[in-house]
């Protein structure tokens, strides 16, 4: 699978992850992590884990996100 920003420029590269908001599929250089709690039942009323997993999204969808935090 290739980055679909970089198709969009016109070159060719590999993807490394999707995007879990638009489902695009991103090269290192269109991608962000962050961190996300786990949501997980670990014992009687505790739901979130010590732990973050990773949330893999592409800088358009991070760039609005970020926006509509702002505003």
């Amino acid at each position: 699978m290739h980055c679909y920003d970089c198709f969009k420029e016109g070159t060719e590269t590999s993807a490394l992850a999707v995007c879990v908001d638009c489902g695009a599929a991103v090269c290192d250089r269109h991608l962000h992590s962050d961190p996300e709690p786990v949501r997980r039942s670990m014992s009687v009323g505790q739901v979130w884990s010590s732990s973050d997993s990773r949330r893999m999204i592409c800088l358009v969808c991070h760039d609005v996100l970020q926006q509509n935090q702002k505003g």
